[in-house]
């Protein structure tokens, strides 16, 4: 393992208290939790267990800091994020260590997700200083309107733990540069890289209470209340479908403000004329990234009729020939998954297909020792009424199955709940363009499998989410709009 010699200074360095009012503080009744290393199941560190009081004391200085930093010049707001973006960017190495310790993704897709992280603060960066607004003439020419683009207030914001600092970027980012105070809590799985990231908004200029941070073991019982308390104004989450109906419902009592990306069910359509080289590589992207815990992995594979079996027989190949372990060892490419559940899952969902009918071409079984890993697995001739049709795998399972027309596989991908992404692969233009509108997604892959883009909108339809982040649309969701009504006398 050549970083384990620093992995324990790594993990020394990072706060492991709360953070409120610029202070790290310890939770109340000096509380902590483990986190664990997946790859092990070995106990890294111990860090603050928030309660239901904790986060009234963030919460509170969220709400206190707020009208200062309302008032910050956007410059400089777009200059604290600059400089966390180089921050970030200079302490790569560090970084990735720490998420993969946490998390179990290969160090190689850490250190790219750290980057992908410090772009969304470069992004967004510039645009502190472009939020406009609007002057126009009354149509009757008597009076003015004059639009402002203001703050929205106080923001919660709710990260996962399959993405632990670029989540959190993509919701800190724009918060900043619209001017929004914020309450954060992550993953109770991987809090060690929102510390991190705290720690270096900090060390960036970040005013005191600008950014809050909880981490804790009992998420519902601290958020809640913060929720039904009235001052905050704004919920971001990014989580599970089931967790985001929850908290929509909680919301509706204050009226507050929400921004969900939730669940995927993602379909991956390969038409006869496709490049199938690309495709592979592809479906290797769109299903491997992040151990295929991603809610934009591919969940569904629809290859038309006559080159599935060359399709399923060469993704086969090559993801049966990715190397397994903890994503610390050189040259690994397939990490644990996050926890023992989250592996009983995957295996379950196997089991239930090959129940089916479904051949495995590779995979199709949990390894033994330590860790939560799952290898690779392609399964041919998956059914209709196989479960993970419709559940979200979240594991680095290939479900692949058959279709003969573009009307079929348009019906059956958006036979759904979900509606965040899909991926196309045809070298027609006009079949790409009339598929790509008809299917029911927030986001389209057209013979690519990697959408998500820090300068580009990211969201879902359907119960995949409300609203959008990044790109120019993402500091939106955190500006109210006022109109104010000019008469001319």
């Amino acid at each position: 393992m050549g970083t384990s010699l620093d992995a324990g200074s790594i993990i020394d360095a990072v706060p492991k208290q709360l953070l409120v009012a610029g202070a790290w503080v310890d939770a109340e009744a000096s509380a902590t939790f483990p986190v664990e290393d997946p790859a092990t199941g070995d106990v890294l560190c111990e860090v603050a267990d928030a309660s239901p009081t904790d986060g009234r004391r963030a919460l509170d200085a969220a709400v206190a800091a707020a009208p200062g930093w309302a008032g910050h010049a956007p410059r400089e707001r777009g200059e604290i994020l600059r400089r966390a973006y180089q921050l970030l960017i200079d302490r790569r190495e560090d970084l990735a260590v720490l998420m993969t310790l946490e998390m179990g993704k290969p160090l190689a897709e850490s250190r790219t997700e750290i980057t992908y992280a410090a772009e969304f603060f470069r992004w967004f960066a510039e645009e502190a200083v472009r939020i406009d607004g609007g002057y126009a003439v009354a149509p009757n020419g008597q009076g003015r309107f004059l639009v402002m683009r203001q703050p929205v207030g106080p923001c919660l914001l709710i990260t996962p733990w399959n993405f632990p600092m670029a989540m959190g970027t993509r919701k800190i980012g724009p918060a900043v540069a619209a001017g929004c105070t914020m309450v954060v809590k992550p993953a109770g799985q991987t809090p060690l890289s929102m510390l991190a990231l705290a720690a270096v908004m900090a060390e960036a200029g970040l005013p005191d209470g600008v950014l809050n941070l909880l981490t804790t073991s009992s998420s519902g019982a601290v958020i809640e209340p913060l929720i039904r308390d009235g001052r905050a104004r704004k919920l971001s989450f990014t989580g599970s479908t089931q967790v985001g109906r929850v908290l929509l419902e909680q919301c509706a009592d204050q009226v507050l403000r929400t921004s969900m990306e939730l669940g995927g069910n993602a379909p991956f359509i390969v038409f006869d004329d496709a490049d199938l080289d690309a495709a592979v590589e592809g479906a290797l992207l769109a299903k491997m990234r992040n151990i295929g815990e991603a809610c934009t992995a591919a969940n569904r594979f629809y290859v038309q009729a006559g080159v599935v079996d060359a399709f399923a027989n060469a993704l086969a190949e090559r993801m049966g020939a990715l190397k397994i372990g903890p994503g610390v060892d050189d040259g690994v490419e397939v990490g644990p998954l996050i926890d023992a559940s989250a592996r009983d899952k995957v295996a379950g969902l196997v089991d239930d297909a090959v129940k089916r009918g479904a051949t495995v071409l590779t995979g199709g079984a949990p390894l033994d020792g330590p860790g939560h890993f799952y290898p690779p697995t392609v399964l041919h001739g998956v059914p209709g009424e196989a479960r993970m049709r419709d559940e979200e795998i979240f594991g680095p399972v290939a479900p692949v199955s058959s279709f003969d027309t573009e009307d079929e596989v348009v019906d059956v991908a958006n036979d759904t709940e979900y509606g965040l992404v899909a991926y196309l692969f045809t070298r027609d233009l006009s079949r790409a363009i009339r598929v790509a509108e008809r299917l029911e997604v927030g986001m389209v892959g057209l013979n690519q499998g990697i959408v998500s883009n820090p300068a580009a909108p990211f969201g879902g339809v359907k119960h995949s989410g409300l609203g959008r982040e990044g790109g120019r649309y993402g500091i939106d969701e955190f500006l109210e709009t006022k109109y104010v009504a000019l008469e001319l006398r």
